[in-house]
């Protein structure tokens, strides 16, 4: 009785086939929570694609992973000074984005970022004069940009990276290799026209892993069922039942990441509607589990607790059974699962 993630496992393979083969070169990323599977799975997945590079998201993350994937591992995190030393085999390279950092690094494999649209860390135009002295000392394995999602002003990514390969070369720096991320296949496809002596090195995760909806499933498996009529006080808190019907003890609970998002960006009316729509019902304690059950999904009948949530199901659906599982609508990137099973 578990809360378990169910793979279709030639459908999953086939897509990162798919996406493999529109991405020449791509590196994998694994990090965080391994998007639903864990750092093992992945690692044992980006094997299967002979990936020889693996993106990780912290030298934590590098030091579990590297008894996993045999490749090189880089490291997304840039490195700052100062920063707790973590063991790691040589076959790591570090991210840095400042002309410190990489003094930093004497002797280390590095991989330098730029400072993109998305504005959150890389060095800029204007450090480009000291990077010749600071790369002397270091084995770089190229440069990197990381780019926004979208782009509500109508610009150009292409564009972007056009622009600090142009910088680049100006700089007379080396552009054997330009790491990218968030790039679509054909844009990938003219930078690599534009720029042929250049290695364009896609870092793909969620793409990746969880580009195909149907190719994964959570489902919770139900634990108990128990039937009440309306005024019947239950729970914690013993609320009331607003009508007849029963309380369904499901596995899945906060420990798992059930009930608990992140923020989402939302764009349009009818998303932000129904954001306000959720929040007023949250206040007089009615909140939407992700559990779907006859068709419907589910409320909960009290706040999620560790491992388990109860929720309500009203008389006029079908009577869940004890051993029954609820398909439920989860975060990959926020989800611990109980199992997984190949399917």
């Amino acid at each position: 009785m578990a809360l378990t993630l169910y793979v279709d496992t030639a459908r999953w393979r086939a897509h990162h086939k798919h996406v493999q083969e529109q991405f020449p070169g791509l590196v994998p990323v694994c990090k965080g929570n391994g998007y639903g599977f864990g750092h093992e799975r992945l690692s044992e997945e980006a094997t299967r694609l002979g990936s020889d590079l693996l993106a990780v998201g912290t030298t934590y993350e590098a030091a579990r992973i590297k008894d996993y994937f045999g490749g090189d591992l880089l490291v997304l995190t840039p490195y700052r000074r100062g920063e707790e030393p973590v063991p790691l085999p040589d076959r790591v390279v570090r991210s840095v984005s400042s002309i410190d950092g990489v003094y930093g690094l004497v002797g280390a494999r590095v991989v330098i970022e730029v400072m993109s649209s998305m504005k959150r860390h890389g060095i800029s135009e204007q450090d480009l004069p000291q990077l010749h002295q600071a790369i002397e000392n270091v084995r770089l394995e190229g440069f990197a940009i990381h780019l926004p999602l979208d782009r509500t002003d109508g610009s150009d990514a292409v564009e972007e990276v056009i622009g600090w390969m142009d910088r680049l070369r100006a700089a007379r720096l080396p552009l054997h290799t330009m790491f990218v991320s968030h790039l679509k296949a054909d844009e990938l496809v003219r930078l690599q026209q534009q720029f042929p002596q250049t290695r364009f090195r896609a870092r793909i995760g969620t793409r990746l892993w969880l580009g195909d909806h149907e190719a994964t499933q959570y489902r919770g498996a139900v634990l108990d069922v128990t039937r009440v009529t309306k005024g019947d006080r239950f729970g914690y808190r013993q609320q009331k039942a607003a009508s007849d019907g029963f309380l369904v003890v499901v596995a899945g609970g906060t420990s798992h990441g059930v009930g608990l998002e992140a923020p989402k960006a939302l764009h349009g009316v009818m998303p932000r509607a129904k954001g306000v729509a959720r929040a007023g019902l949250a206040t007089v304690n009615r909140n939407l589990s992700p559990f779907v059950w006859d068709g419907k999904q589910r409320w909960f009948a009290e706040p999620p607790h560790m491992q388990v949530s109860i929720l309500f199901v009203p008389a006029d659906a079908a009577e869940p059974k004890v051993g029954d599982e609820l398909v439920a609508h989860l975060r990959h990137t926020t989800t611990q699962f109980d199992r997984i099973v190949d399917c």
